[in-house]
């Protein structure tokens, strides 16, 4: 009763507050009416022919080599480069972008996967009465709406907890939450609500009870970006020019006496074309590549101020059983006063992000420091219970997001969580800062200015409801037609129906007979997640050209779980060999540099080291002695050490079998001096890791306890301790 009480006097003494906001949100509804109207006519409007078929990388490079001129030149396949390349297509603009790695490689796929108003900046807009702050949730939550339309197979609804551990908390939580509600209107996913103690547990079990006063649930929505990206830059309206792995570029101005200035794109020794160099002519280039968006402006301009103010956010995915299938969690107030999001993701948990200050790098790396900081974060909600164990981290990456400061702004010290848009003098139109849920203004004001900036022939943006690639088809019983038509896994089947919508039946098409009675077709990558060797077919005709792009965005691998990635890195190498003819030294390069990127980029390197990092064996005499038997079940021979010839041994005389080749990997793992074999003391300090939570999930650990367990139960008990008798 005093639980609805509290609810209830805050509700009361908000309600001004909350009338306020209302009728501010009421500025909008306009707005609101005029997007139905276009959502309804957007495809039509679009007069850009179609093309069903992908054009090939070869004929995408020809086109920008033999194109006299194009209206439009982005620079940067992120989400925003590819809005922007989006929009301006579809207003019958000729349109060119280019990409230095792969699409969405940087900032873009290193998100928090959410598609959100910000319910953080709301706070600041009503506490600071600061009335951008508020446009920008106003238009996040818009375009949250929108995007959830326009690809309904990369997006859903999730709901968010927001613990709530002091009964004064839950007024001012509620009403903040309810505010939320409120600005985003009638695009408001669904209401939130409050939850009492016992129900909150319920929904989400893993949590701390201690002093737990209950809960408030309210909605955003999840979609994974890269596939997003990919949408964006491969609609079916999409007649773009666009070229990835194009590093090494230059700006110049060059003046036709004819016309305005032109702006130049330069190439110089293209990644996968050495050697080659040509122009490609616009006359507008649009830079939007996050946060060498300084890099760029300064080839533009060398004396031009800096602008990106990056920041490094750091998240890190564990075993999906730290959190329910379908309820996210809001850390408010982190130690650091930043929000931290505990959230599904890909039957995993994902949970995030930092923040702090770092240098502008292609290959950001997760620190552990940032890691412990967010497993500690997690610890402070999560039941005792439950055991937060560093080992448990199975990817980790760094993003770097690109705050910018206004140029035109008097206060050039403040960091602006919003966009801008600049033109250089020379006509170089800049798009910066902004988050991935807005990308879509972000483009529509882009193309805007370089229209007018460029005096280019186009009329107002058509992306307003306009649907990405694979939703035209598709709908939530899609994968079930997969499964009856060609065979496919259920789980497999869901996977490519939410990734590439109605396009996963050309997917489905090419994916090899298994030979097996069930699944007939569609041959895993690795045993534990759904993505198939079609992919990799299919993700070369999508553009891909190494095996980093294959492990960590065509796929998730790399940020699911980073042994996993590198167990299908063989496999995906040799198929894109295959596809791509390359050479045997091509191979190797390939695989080398993909090892690195798992290892520095994806936390392969701090989780390997904490194996390393544990040399001090603190475990128990009793514990130590136990080891030390099982260590020399296998070393019969009482060499100090076990190689791959003592585990075959063991293995055979429990009559199990497993691939040399397999074996090399598992004692590879816990062989830190990487001498062939494994010695007592580096399987006492996995021992001891394990114990500490440091590792988990240790192959050569469970093996050999399965082991010692098979051989106990072979042992024959003799007639006199048996007790004699029958």
């Amino acid at each position: 009763m005093a639980f609805q009480k509290a609810v209830k006097g805050t509700a009361l003494i908000g309600g001004g507050a909350i009338a306020t906001v209302f009728g501010l949100s009421q500025f909008s509804q306009y707005r609101n009416k005029h997007g139905t109207f276009v959502r309804v006519q957007a495809a039509e409007a679009v007069t850009v022919p179609i093309k069903n078929d992908f054009p090939t990388r070869e004929q995408q490079i020809l086109a920008l080599q033999t194109t006299s001129e194009f209206d439009v030149l982005v620079i940067g396949g992120g989400a925003t480069g590819c809005g922007c390349a989006l929009d301006a297509v579809t207003r019958g603009l000729k349109t060119a972008l280019l990409e230095r790695d792969d699409f969405s490689s940087g900032t873009s796929s290193r998100s928090t996967k959410l598609i959100h108003g910000g319910v953080r900046y709301l706070q600041k807009a009503i506490m600071k009465l600061d009335f951008e702050q508020y446009k920008m949730v106003k238009e996040a939550l818009e375009e949250r709406a929108n995007l959830l339309e326009i690809a309904p197979h990369l997006s859903a609804p999730l709901p968010i907890m927001l613990p709530v551990y002091k009964w004064w908390q839950m007024p001012y939580y509620w009403f903040g939450i309810k505010l939320y509600d409120i600005v985003a209107g009638s695009q408001c996913l669904k209401s939130s609500y409050v939850l009492s103690k016992s129900r909150a547990l319920e929904l989400f079990p893993m949590l701390r009870k201690d002093e737990l006063v209950g809960a408030i649930v309210y909605y955003d929505g999840m979609l994974p970006f890269w596939a997003l990206c990919w949408a964006l830059k491969g609609g079916k309206h999409k007649c773009a020019t666009v070229a990835s792995c194009m590093a090494n570029f230059q700006l110049s101005i060059k003046l036709d006496l004819h016309s305005n200035n032109q702006i130049c794109l330069i190439r110089k020794d293209c990644k996968l074309r050495k050697g080659q160099e040509f122009d490609v002519k616009a006359k507008c280039v649009i830079n939007a590549t996050g946060p060498f968006t300084d890099s760029v402006r300064k080839m533009d301009d060398q004396e031009v101020p800096n602008i990106c103010q990056p920041s490094a956010g750091v998240h890190i995915v564990m075993p999906g059983y730290y959190s329910p299938d379908n309820m996210g969690l809001l850390d408010p107030a982190t130690s650091d006063g930043r929000v931290i999001f505990f959230l599904p993701w890909e039957k995993m948990t994902i949970a995030g992000t930092t923040d702090s200050p770092t240098d502008v790098t292609s290959h950001p790396i997760p620190t552990e420091e940032d890691i412990n900081f967010i497993l500690n974060e997690v610890r402070n909600y999560l039941s005792v219970d439950v055991e937060v164990r560093r080992g448990d981290v199975l990817a980790a990456w760094s993003g770097i997001r690109p705050l910018v400061t206004d140029p035109n702004s008097k206060d050039t010290q403040s960091i602006s969580r919003n966009h801008v848009v600049t033109i250089s003098d020379s006509g170089l139109v800049t798009i910066a800062g902004g988050k991935w849920t807005t990308y879509r203004a972000m483009a529509q004001d882009t193309i805007d200015a370089a229209i007018q900036a460029h005096d280019l022939k186009a009329g107002s943006s058509k992306t307003v409801g306009l649907q990405l690639q694979g939703a035209e088809e598709w709908s939530p019983t899609l994968y079930i037609r997969l499964v009856q038509d060609y065979g496919l896994e259920s789980e497999v089947a869901q996977h490519l129906a939410s990734t590439y919508g109605d396009k996963a039946f050309e997917v489905a098409k090419i994916a090899q007979v298994t030979g097996k009675r069930w699944p007939i077709v569609g041959k895993r990558l690795v045993s534990e997640f759904p993505y198939i060797e079609a992919e990799v077919v299919y993700g070369v005709k999508e553009y891909a050209r190494t095996a980093v792009d294959m492990i960590s965005r065509r796929t998730r691998l790399a940020f699911l779980n980073v042994q996993a990635a590198e167990e299908a890195l063989p496999r995906i190498v040799d198929i894109m060999a295959k596809e791509l003819n390359w050479s045997e030294q091509k191979k190797k390069e390939e695989f080398e540099a993909a090892k690195k990127f798992l290892y520095y980029e994806m936390g392969y390197k701090v989780k390997s080291d904490q194996l390393a990092d544990s040399s001090e064996i603190s475990l128990m005499p009793s514990d130590i002695e136990r080891y030390k038997k099982r260590f020399h079940m296998f070393d019969k021979d009482k060499k100090g050490f076990i190689t791959i010839l003592d585990v075959q041994r063991v293995l055979e005389s429990i009559s199990v079998q497993i691939a040399e080749n397999t074996l090399h990997d598992i004692l590879n793992e816990v062989d830190l001096n990487k001498n062939g074999q494994v010695e007592l003391n580096e399987f006492l300090q996995l021992m001891s890791a394990i114990q500490k939570g440091h590792v988990s999930g240790s192959r050569l650990a469970v093996l050999m306890k399965t082991a010692e367990e098979n051989l106990r139960q072979r042992v024959v008990i003799s007639v006199d301790r048996s007790g004699g008798g029958l």
